[in-house]
């Protein structure tokens, strides 16, 4: 089926505090003319020109009764000037946290500014994330944290005390700065548990007395936090739980001692080069040995899960209480990634009972904790065994599954358990691939599939729901029309109060050559269907011919051609089609589009070989069916997975790709983490010939076009390595290329004053001069 939609725009418009109008773009036609002003490289990534409201963080109680926010403070202090001619200045007194009445939006300060100042300090601490204690006596304060990988998970934390008003760091007299990670309260909020050079602790909150409650890190091994790999490729970062009685922690301890480490120098912080050095395990290397412990808090004694045949050769990606503080629920994968057995741990002996597995033929690829309903005799589970991603109540000993949302589509995400009303809700898009909406089904599945989401939003939508369902926070926005965000009651979508707009944004896409675009769907050489976007220029002319430029990753971690707002990029594509180019992009085989588990698993064993093949065939029959895309100017970018894939069409298929630019590519498959690769490539002494012929390296020596390659030195993601040894290549077989490495730039590229805009002005001169 060839879906075709018509580019529109939409001006919001608060007409009172329960109603957005949006307007289509003849409408305002009449209100708004179009400039002539080009848009450039400048005025999107220099003077942030289009910059969108932004809404801060948003953070429902556990009993829904309304949303907290951290805002500036209105109190303010004044600022002396050197200059006495000079007129005073004042400045915030820092940032409050405010708490939101959702029926009425009324608001009120719960936490003023000024109680965040430390005994003998002049300023308010500045708040990175804050908890509450479930009473809310009590907040954790997060403050001056830094950054660990990806995150800033190391910093200092703060207790104030709401009955005594009172503010206290916790760590005790000798506590080092920035030192504690992923502190968090008790159930009855009169204890803290942190981790602290690899060891959990737990702080007495009466009398501040500190109890060391692991004692072996060091030599590699850690507790409480994990390595490198399952931060990134398992997306956890804090390693222990608090029972629901609070006598309890369970815990990771990861060994990381045989996980062989990796080194990266830095030539432009100091005089002499330094070094960071870090346990990273690539494909078929050996992995950290990861268990899990359960300390009680009063003997501060260990008990280890037995875990059957636990080794380096299997990953533990999920932990959590079982309903109860009796067991804990330990997920345990082989390293193939194919079978994830659910276990049953008994506490006070570390004996496990297998209630469910989890087996497909090729890979799993996503892993969630089970959220067990509150009487602990049922969990919702998220599972691909019909073929189709979907939500199951399963029972604690896993006899029996309920599918609560049957059909031939996937869902997305799961957003709300409402157990009081008997339902959960979820995000899909049946109909349409690109799109995203909420819906919900019956727990005791006498329902299912029921959509929230009126029709009026067509495009992308999210929700931030509060833990009994029955609000949210509903953000809204298609290919054209930024971001705008509401509140609503989840019954029957009621919209109560509009957030935000995005008004000034809108009116500044009014003024500008709005190019043409729609969502289409071409058919591989197989038959598969493949979807993707294209964006035309406003005074596009179907008689010329036009250079077109590909937007590509094609990989298992992203889906490009998705109807919502894209911010930057948006513009930065927009501009593109403003100096004469057609932008596009097409999802392959294997990208996590919601179409089933053979469309995301086909690629299995041989990542970069039918994706590639793919593209390609989309690129013959798009200009098949459009007569004016000129063949002999077609180019290609990517970054990181879209970097692998730049270099696989420019070196796979020479004679259709003419120029490319790849940022932060993995050239060679062998080079990056075991947990990522070995998943969807399989293991290297079963698929040693897949890992060779999808590793873009392999065929480098093809390349005819014009390529230009990127990297960051400081790329602790995807290794600078891996492209100095492409670059070899290149050179053996005498093909030119051009070159840019951003020192001591992470896996973004984004670190150091001007380095996007650089990227982005390089990029395009590099088009402009090389394409057209």
């Amino acid at each position: 089926m060839f879906i075709r939609k018509i580019s529109r725009w939409c001006t919001l418009t608060v007409l009172s505090t329960s109603l957005i109008a949006c307007q289509s773009t003849s409408e305002q036609a009449t209100t708004r003319s179009v400039t002539d002003v080009p848009l450039t490289v400048e005025r999107i990534y220099k003077e942030s020109e289009f910059t969108s409201q932004w809404l801060g963080q948003i953070r429902w109680l556990a009993d829904g009764s309304g949303y907290t926010a951290i805002e500036k403070s209105e109190k303010t202090k004044i600022i002396k000037q050197d200059d006495p001619q000079a007129a005073e200045k004042t400045e915030s007194m820092g940032k409050d946290i405010v708490f939101y009445d959702p029926n009425t939006l009324n608001r009120q300060i719960l936490i003023f500014a000024e109680q965040l100042i430390p005994a003998g300090k002049e300023k308010p601490l500045d708040i990175d994330n804050y908890i509450w204690s479930d009473d809310r006596t009590q907040v954790l304060i997060y403050t001056n944290s830094k950054k660990v990988w990806r995150s800033n998970s190391r910093g200092d934390y703060w207790i104030l005390n709401l009955s005594t008003n009172t503010l206290s760091q916790l760590g005790g007299k000798s506590v080092k700065n920035s030192s504690l990670m992923f502190a968090k309260f008790s159930p009855d909020g009169n204890k803290v548990a942190y981790v602290v050079d690899n060891n959990i602790y737990v702080e007495t909150l009466t009398n501040s007395k500190i109890t060391q409650l692991t004692h072996d890190a060091g030599n590699g091994v850690i507790n409480g936090l994990f390595d490198w790999v399952y931060e990134e490729e398992f997306s956890i970062r804090d390693g222990f739980r608090w029972s629901p009685d609070g006598k309890n922690i369970a815990y990771w301890q990861l060994d990381t001692a045989g996980s062989k480490d990796f080194i990266m120098i830095n030539n432009t912080d100091e005089l002499y080069p330094t070094l960071t050095k870090f346990p990273y395990p690539k494909v078929g290397e050996e992995n950290a040995l990861a268990k899990i412990g359960i300390v009680n808090l009063k003997s501060a004694q260990t008990t280890w899960a037995k875990l059957p045949h636990n080794s380096r050769e299997m990953y533990v990606p999920r932990m959590n209480w079982s309903g109860n503080s009796e067991q804990v629920l330990i997920q345990h994968v082989n390293r193939k990634q194919d079978t994830n057995k659910l276990y049953l741990t008994n506490i006070n002996n570390g004996e496990v009972d297998l209630i469910l597995t989890e087996q497909e033929e090729n890979f799993l690829d996503f892993y969630d904790d089970a959220k067990w309903l509150e009487n602990g005799t049922d969990f919702i589970w998220k599972s691909e065994r019909s073929g189709w991603r979907h939500i199951y109540k399963v029972s604690r000993d896993g006899a029996n599954m309920v599918n609560l949302t049957q059909g031939e589509f996937d869902i997305t995400d799961l957003q709300a358990i409402d157990e009081k009303n008997g339902w959960i809700y979820f995000i899909a898009s049946p109909e349409n691939v690109a799109q995203r909406y909420l819906y919900r089904s019956k727990l005791d599945g006498t329902l299912s599939n029921q959509r929230i989401t009126p029709e009026q939003y067509s495009g992308s939508n999210g929700y931030q729901m509060s833990p009994d369902g029955q609000w949210a926070i509903h953000t809204h926005s298609s290919f054209t029309q930024p971001s705008q965000k509401q509140l609503i009651k989840v019954e029957g979508h009621q919209q109560k109060h509009p957030l935000m707009i995005n008004k000034k944004l809108n009116e500044q896409l009014a003024t500008l050559a709005k190019p043409d675009h729609e969502f289409f769907q071409v058919t591989a050489q197989d038959g598969v269907v493949l979807d993707g976007y294209i964006m035309r220029p406003a005074d596009f002319d179907a008689s010329k011919k036009y250079p077109i430029i590909f937007y590509v990753y094609g990989e298992p971690a992203g889906q490009t051609a998705q109807d919502k707002w894209r911010g930057n990029a948006y513009f930065w594509d927009q501009m593109l089609t403003e100096q004469g180019f057609i932008v596009a992009s097409i999802d392959n085989r294997g990208t996590p589009t919601p179409k089933g588990r053979e469309w995301r698993k086909s690629i299995y064993g041989a990542v970069g070989i039918l994706s590639s093949r793919d593209q390609a065939d989309a690129l013959k029959a798009m200009a098949e069916r459009w007569s004016y895309i000129d063949l002999d100017r077609v180019g290609i970018w990517g970054h990181s997975g879209g970097g692998s894939m730049t270099l696989n069409m420019l070196f796979r298929y020479p004679e259709l790709y003419k120029v490319g630019i790849s940022l932060a590519p993995v050239a060679d498959q062998r080079l990056y983490d075991s947990i990522y690769q070995e998943r969807y490539s399989g293991l290297l002494t079963d698929y040693a010939e897949g890992y060779k012929q999808g590793s873009p390296i392999t065929h480098a020596k093809n390349l005819q076009g014009k390529l230009l390659l990127i990297h960051g030195t400081g790329d602790d993601n995807v290794h600078y390595q891996g492209t100095e040894r492409l670059i070899n290549e290149l050179i053996k077989h005498n093909r030119q290329f051009d070159f840019m490495s951003y020192p001591n730039r992470s896996h973004g590229i984004r670190e150091g004053e001007g380095t996007t805009l650089h990227l982005k002005t390089m990029m395009t001169n590099y088009f402009n001069e090389h394409l057209k």
